[in-house]
């Protein structure tokens, strides 16, 4: 089998998409992949910025020397430009903002067979509503949904927060939102997605979810050169449409230092067949990282790593969208 090099490309379709995804992600475990992750740094969470003194910013030797001509440092004293995480602690998850594309960074969640077992939530009393602890400049708004043709598309499912009706309500605030495909993908493939990492709890005590959006590059045919390319909703354009939306999954053996079964997945924010198998969206690990900017694992010791999809069958079950409405209720 030949070895392929790591690269990151959008899909625009689900045929397309899924092929190309796959070809450059290197999806076959035994391909072997560059490992080096964008050394991107991890931004300060404050929820209400303001002056920041220099000493704060810059360490000691930094600001010393008295004969220097310029203190740049002083600058922060009127304030830090960023970027701030809107870090967010929820009743069932745990989530960074970004506020450029006004998307989440990531969304984290943690999955029980107890959890999933209790039914106390009812997504029929719960409202999409915007998340006023965000300054309302960098906030995505209700409006900006409004006739955009996207679903206001969950980060962290509703339907995996049922075990308390807070917790499920947090689940809809416009901060675990992204503009996604509705036919073909938030209300299917993505829907049948959401249902594969929860039936993973038949088989493991406890599984955590990373989940967030991506801005992939695509090749220009015109120039055989490669440009990020993405649609905005709102008026005026407001809230990014992510290319792509990335899983990563850890799946635990409920043993204290026990192995962990990883799976990272990533899938084109388009139209999906739903014959379309499961592990033609899986990519390694350092391919999502990559990508992102984040790492996920960086204190997971390589031993206790196992692959997924090489541990259970990583499929997805095909369920009626219109049967899954009468239940949950409608998810637009």
């Amino acid at each position: 089998m030949s070895k392929a090099t790591l690269a990151v490309i959008a899909a625009v379709s689900a045929a397309g998409g899924a092929a190309a995804t796959a070809a450059m992600f290197s999806l076959k475990s035994d391909k072997k992949v560059d490992t080096t992750s964008l050394n991107a740094p991890v931004p300060a969470a404050s929820s209400k910025p303001g002056p920041v003194p220099a000493s704060q910013v810059f360490s000691a030797p930094a600001l010393a020397g008295a004969n220097k001509p310029v203190d740049p440092s002083a600058f922060f004293e009127y304030g830090f430009p960023g970027p701030v995480a809107d870090l967010a602690t929820r009743q069932g998850f745990v989530s960074s903002y970004d506020r450029r594309t006004k998307n989440p960074h990531w969304t984290v969640e943690h999955i029980t067979p107890e959890s999933l077992s209790m039914s106390t939530g009812d997504r029929k009393k719960s409202a999409f509503v915007e998340d006023e602890a965000i300054p309302e400049k960098f906030r995505g708004k209700l409006k900006d949904y409004f006739r955009s043709g996207f679903d206001r598309g969950h980060q962290v499912p509703a339907a995996d927060c049922k075990w308390s009706q807070a917790a499920m309500d947090d689940t809809f605030y416009l901060s675990n939102m992204c503009p996604q495909v509705g036919e073909g993908f938030n209300r299917d493939y993505w829907a049948h997605f959401e249902d594969f990492c929860r039936r993973l709890t038949k088989q493991y005590p406890s599984v955590r979810i990373v989940t967030g959006p991506l801005y992939l590059p695509k090749r220009d045919p015109s120039d055989n050169k490669w440009y990020v390319k993405y649609e905005m909703i709102g008026q005026p354009p407001n809230v990014a449409v992510p290319t792509h939306f990335y899983k990563v999954i850890f799946a635990e053996d409920g043993k204290k230092g026990g192995d962990v079964a990883l799976g990272a997945f990533v899938l084109p924010n388009a139209k999906i067949p739903n014959d379309k198998p499961l592990q033609d969206f899986e990519v390694p690990l350092e391919a999502v990282e990559r990508a992102s900017g984040l790492e996920f694992a960086s204190k997971l010791p390589v031993q206790r790593r196992k692959r997924l999809c090489a541990e259970t069958n990583c499929s997805v079950i095909v369920k009626d969208y219109a049967e899954r409405q009468k239940s949950f209720g409608k998810k637009q």
